[in-house]
């Protein structure tokens, strides 16, 4: 008799309590039972999940399975196709267009001639917490800052906008608002990604904004690769700083060796992106029949890659729910993986290199100011997991 699968009907979004950086439980137990499970979207749509690292990986690799919005099966009405410029929702050849002329601007040579930059970025940012007194909420005071004034400068967005950015990509990114205020905070970006696009072609600044307006790319384009830079450029990073933070100090004894060992920094990063895979799940599309771990999946149905369980897959990692710095580098998928996978992951990589090797020299006392169980997560509907607050203290010098 053929062994019947086992179905999840919602995407769990339960955490153990006490374990905010654990996926959730209904997750993790579909996983123990098979790397691969029927699904049902919210939209009533059958689907499957994917929970194991190899097929995950698998599908990722696979040109068989789409990226375009478009084709995703998961609501019960059609989907419009990604806007122009929004690569990260497409298939080659339309987003080959769109990464190719940015490739070169993302690379490890180009990175490290930024971490002075970025060195001294972080710096500024821990004198203001310094003067401040002996306590800060570090998703504000830290974790925000950093990234979004990185990116803003690659991009070209002058410094005094970066308030009015870094609103609108917490609002439209971060899970908790209206529908009607996700589309005002869309609105207002794309408004002013708009003028930022014809600001740059009248007159071009050292920056990658004004590189790319001198190509055939339209203003429209533009705007859409922009946007997408923007927010992966910031939201990411941002909560893997705070997030990270929060599980280094719950793991003192990882947080004292990395604070005694410098040469820890380049594993801790790679680690805590394994560990706790703030980028959740990716859905991708069948284009024909596929198999995949010994099922069926049929052309047009969508699958959810869960990339939480798949980092945490016992199959490919040992004790996967340990935080160990010194794991060695086993190819977590984080930055995902395949034609998609992160453009600026490098960028991400020196900016928690540098942070978090400052903050924990800087503060050698740091602690949270209140209970771990009071620290205000994000809600599982937002697409970047993280902490909305971190409230933390040292003692004064």
């Amino acid at each position: 008799m053929k062994e019947s699968v086992h179905t999840v009907e919602a995407m769990p979004t339960e955490r153990r309590p006490g374990c905010p950086f654990d996926p959730p439980t209904g997750l993790a137990d579909a996983q123990r039972r098979a790397p691969i499970s029927r699904f049902i979207h919210p939209g009533g749509r059958p689907g499957w999940l994917i929970t194991g690292y190899d097929l995950v990986r698998s599908v990722l690799a696979d040109p068989r399975f789409s990226s375009r919005k478009e084709l995703m099966n998961v609501v019960d009405f059609e989907l419009p196709p990604a806007p122009p410029g929004e690569f990260l929702l497409m298939d080659d050849p339309q987003h080959s267009r769109y990464r190719k002329p940015l490739v070169g601007k993302f690379t490890v040579r180009r990175m490290r001639m930024l971490t002075e930059r970025i060195e001294q970025i972080t710096a500024d940012c821990l004198d203001a917490m310094e003067k401040a007194g002996t306590s800060a909420d570090l998703v504000t005071a830290f974790a925000k800052p950093i990234p979004t004034i990185v990116i803003c400068e690659i991009l070209g967005v002058p410094y005094e906008d970066r308030a009015f950015f870094q609103e609108q990509i917490d609002a439209f990114m971060g899970g908790e608002v209206s529908d009607e205020e996700l589309i005002a905070a869309y609105t207002a970006t794309q408004e002013y990604l708009a003028r930022l696009v014809a600001a740059k072609r009248a007159n071009p600044t050292d920056d990658v904004l004004s590189e790319l307006t001198d190509s055939d790319l339209t203003d429209e384009e533009l705007k859409g690769i922009s946007l997408i830079l923007l927010a992966a450029g910031f939201d990411t990073t941002a909560n893997m700083l705070s997030l990270g933070t929060f599980a280094l100090l719950q793991n003192p004894e990882q947080l004292a060796a990395l604070r005694a060992d410098p040469s820890l920094t380049d594993g801790a990063v790679e680690e805590l992106l394994r560990y706790l895979s703030v980028a959740k799940t990716f859905h991708r599309t069948a284009l024909e029949d596929v198999e995949v771990g010994g099922q069926t999946i049929e052309a047009g149905t969508t699958v959810v890659l869960s990339f939480n369980t798949a980092n945490r897959d016992p199959g490919r990692f040992t004790d996967p729910d340990v935080l160990d710095l010194r794991r060695p580098h086993e190819g977590h998928l984080a930055f995902s993986h395949g034609i998609h996978q992160c453009l600026g992951q490098q960028l991400a990589r020196t900016e928690m290199r540098v942070a978090f090797r400052a903050l924990i020299e800087r503060f050698p006392t740091l602690r949270l100011a209140v209970p771990a169980d009071e620290v205000r997560l994000r809600p599982e509907s937002a697409d970047i997991y993280g902490v909305k607050s971190l409230p933390v203290t040292w003692d004064a010098k």
